[in-house]
């Protein structure tokens, strides 16, 4: 169990910036109870608004834990159906799906790395969050929730940690509980996508007036952000590597066309362009794995 007491005595920003710092280099599941999760209601043009705190790593993962988890899915239709599954990828393992993307991409044929593009990896992350206000719910107002959130959120999260030298801030852990800050997300409309452009941080301020017994009871009730992880929420190689021939109608185990004999598959998937940001690649994500 951590220690509250150095949890107070460090922001852990330097570890933190560390960590962010690995999964720059690094380019290369869901809770079964669905209402730890906050997700927020936007009105019927596409807007929406709500102020959370990002939380610390929970108490109940120990020292060595991070704030956020992050998740590779793949989610894309073929003539079998769609697939909408964890990459393995995520615990750094080889997944039959990235495996393929590559030996498209490798294959320099444009219509397969095309194809690559469609079965691009989906990066999430995920995080205990204290919901300050939920104007649509605001029952949920003071609770502490799991929140999802994609890669645009997460580069306002490491911007504000790591602030250009030339704009003469001072560098925010938003995980802390007495220094950190509040997290305005606006959600708008763009082009049919959710945008979070206009979300920013507040000014640096303590929860809870830094009561520590508040805070300390509040870091207490967080969520485990491990249980994602674990390698019994994802299913194995060979699992997968049947439900992706099934959803092509096709061995998945080569990209078949006249020139790709001279192609040399990568271990890791390839880096990809994305066609939308990653929050919009998530929302259409979920609207997919609800149709189904």
């Amino acid at each position: 169990m951590s220690n509250f007491a150095s949890l107070k005595s460090s922001s852990n920003l330097d570890k933190l910036t560390k960590a962010i710092e690995q999964l720059n280099s690094n380019q290369n599941n869901q809770d079964s109870n669905e209402d730890n999760f906050w997700r927020p209601e936007v009105d019927k043009a596409g807007n929406g608004y709500a102020v959370i705190r990002f939380l610390p790593a929970p108490a109940v993962d120990g020292d060595d834990g991070l704030p956020w988890t992050k998740i590779y899915t793949h989610g894309f239709q073929g003539p079998g159906g769609w697939y909408i599954e964890n990459s393995l990828t995520s615990l750094n393992q080889k997944d039959p799906v990235s495996e393929y993307n590559s030996e498209l991409w490798n294959s320099g044929i444009e219509a397969n790395k095309e194809i690559a593009r469609k079965q691009k990896r989906r990066l999430t992350y995920i995080s205990n969050v204290l919901i300050i206000e939920d104007p649509k719910h605001p029952e949920n107002n003071g609770q502490v929730k799991l929140f999802k959130f994609g890669k645009k959120i997460f580069d306002k999260i490491t911007d504000a940690m790591n602030p250009p030298p030339e704009f003469g801030e001072t560098p925010v852990n938003p995980f802390d509980l007495w220094k950190g800050a509040n997290f305005k997300l606006k959600i708008r409309k763009v082009e049919g996508y959710q945008n979070y452009d206009k979300s920013e941080f507040d000014a640096p301020t303590a929860l809870y007036d830094g009561d520590d017994a508040k805070l300390e009871a509040l870091w207490k009730s967080e969520y485990s952000l491990k249980q994602f992880l674990d390698p019994k929420e994802f299913k194995s190689y060979d699992e997968l590597k049947v439900r992706l021939t099934r959803v092509l109608g096709a061995p998945a185990t080569t990209a078949k066309t006249s020139t790709v004999e001279t192609a040399t598959p990568s271990v890791s998937e390839p880096s990809i362009e994305p066609s939308l940001d990653e929050d919009e690649d998530m929302a259409l994500f979920n609207s997919l794995a609800e149709e189904i």
